[in-house]
């Protein structure tokens, strides 16, 4: 944890990622790591990882379930593979009911299968099984879209994976690292109150970025996987 309130935040998400990729210097250039974003904030993020440590990016699709009347706040997550957490406790204090639940988690399902479509075929660079998976956010606050991802990660068989994020919180932090073998954060804080404040430019990407960051990474991977 970082006490020290002097500290700046990061520059941007791509000043985020070279941090990152520092400390992922071990899985640097090994045919068995693939890169997963997920999108769209941990894209720039994880291209940079990418770059950095050559290795080839892709997206895992999750989407946050955002609390009725407070979207911002997280209830849950739904990720590939049909997984979905919720947080019961949250749930239950605000009094939300089943059906509010069901029309959130059906609205967040009918955009995360539009940006499976939109991405297509770029989205995985390979199977997971038998692979070390790095998957990669701007941030972890409370880390429940994390933990679908990493959910999403272990029904695809992948042998091993790391969360990586620009900033997280000690709490999800902790927390993740009881389903992941291993959490890696840029700056881990006792409170973020919100991820975008530890970004001087925390701009909405878009999905052409998206997409062009994916084509990048698979252009620059080309010789490789060929050889």
């Amino acid at each position: 944890m970082i006490n020290d309130v002097t500290i700046r935040p990061f520059r941007n998400r791509t000043a985020a990622g070279q941090v990152l990729a520092s400390k992922l210097i071990s899985y640097s250039h090994r045919k068995d790591v693939v890169v997963l974003a997920l999108p769209r904030g941990g894209v720039p993020v994880a291209y940079e990882i990418c770059q950095a440590l050559g290795l080839p990016l892709g997206i895992l699709v999750v989407r946050k379930l955002g609390t009725p009347g407070h979207e911002e706040l997280a209830m849950g997550a739904i990720a590939v593979g049909g997984v979905q957490f919720i947080d019961h406790a949250l749930v239950d204090s605000l009094g939300i009911t089943p059906k509010e639940i069901a029309d959130v988690v059906s609205r967040e399902m009918h955009e995360l299968q539009r940006r499976q479509r939109l991405y297509g075929s770029a989205s995985l660079p390979r199977p997971l099984q038998g692979q070390t998976t790095i998957l990669v956010d701007d941030g972890l606050a409370t880390g429940l879209t994390m933990k679908a991802a990493v959910q999403s990660a272990r029904l695809q068989k992948a042998a091993r994976i790391v969360v990586a994020a620009g900033v997280g919180t000690d709490s999800a932090c902790q927390d993740l690292l009881s389903i992941a073998d291993e959490v890696v954060c840029g700056l881990q804080l006792e409170t973020l109150w919100a991820i975008g404040a530890w970004y001087e430019d925390f701009h909405q990407v878009s999905d052409d970025e998206v997409r062009a960051l994916l084509e990048c990474n698979r252009a620059l991977m080309q010789p490789n996987q060929t050889q």
